[in-house]
C-alpha cells in the first residue's frame, strides 16, 4: 500500500477580493459622479454576493486518493468512489487553460470532480497512474 495522495486548499483567493472591491468602487463612482440610479447599481451589486459569501466563509476543498478509494469535498458537498469502479479518468484542458477532471466509471457513467477540489493536473495524473488508473488527456475541445 502506498501513502495516500492528499490535496487540500482554501477556496478564498486574493484575486476574488480585488475583483469584488473593484466592482464596488466602480458602482460607487457611478453613483457619485454619474448619478446612476441606486436600484440599477443594487441589481449589479447582487451579482457580487456569491463571491462575497465565499470570501467570508472561506470553505475548504480537497481530494484524497488512496489505493482503493477516491474522496473529495468542497464546501458542504462530498463525494467518494471506489477505484475499482473507475474505468479511466478524463482530464480536459479548457480554453482558459484550467483542467477539469471527470471519472468515467465502468458502467459508462461520468462523474465530474468539482473544480475547487481538483489538484494540479501533473501531480494528480502521476498519482492516478501510480495506482493503475488509466488517464486520458483532451486539450481544447469546444464540444464534448
Amino acid at each position: 500500500m502506498s501513502a495516500p495522495f492528499v490535496f487540500e486548499q482554501q477556496v478564498r483567493r486574493p484575486v476574488t477580493a480585488v475583483v469584488v472591491l473593484a466592482i464596488w468602487a466602480l458602482l460607487l463612482a457611478a453613483w457619485l459622479w454619474m448619478e446612476a440610479a441606486l436600484w440599477l447599481l443594487a441589481v449589479i451589486a447582487v451579482f457580487t454576493l456569491p463571491a462575497l459569501r465565499d470570501l467570508i466563509r472561506n470553505p475548504a476543498a480537497g481530494l484524497t486518493l488512496s489505493d482503493d478509494k477516491i474522496t473529495w469535498h468542497t464546501g458542504r458537498y462530498e463525494g467518494a468512489l471506489e477505484v475499482a469502479e473507475i474505468d479511466h479518468m478524463r482530464l480536459d484542458t479548457r480554453l482558459d487553460f484550467s483542467v477539469r477532471a471527470t471519472a468515467v466509471l465502468t458502467t459508462g457513467r461520468k462523474i465530474r470532480l468539482p473544480f475547487e477540489a481538483t489538484p494540479p493536473h501533473r501531480a494528480f495524473e502521476a498519482a492516478l497512474q501510480a495506482r493503475g488508473i488509466t488517464v486520458k488527456r483532451f486539450h481544447f475541445q469546444l464540444m464534448q
